[in-house]
């Protein structure tokens, strides 16, 4: 049952048209911009959380 499946999936693998070095080098440039904009943003968001959460600490008497 495996040894089938296994066999099937190299085959469905070679149907596969992968992309050029051309398209791919591209593609992965924009996929880090992404993932490197992601990873400020939400940074940024958390240090803005955190701070807030810290001024209604203070304000209310928290410790």
């Amino acid at each position: 049952m495996a040894g089938k499946y296994l066999k099937e999936v190299v085959k469905q693998g070679k149907k596969v048209r992968w992309p050029t070095r051309d398209k791919l080098f591209p593609a992965i440039a924009v996929v880090i911009c992404i993932a490197i904009f992601t990873a400020l943003f939400l940074a940024l968001e958390d240090l803005t959380a955190s701070s807030i959460i810290e001024q209604l600490k203070n304000a209310f008497g928290g410790k």
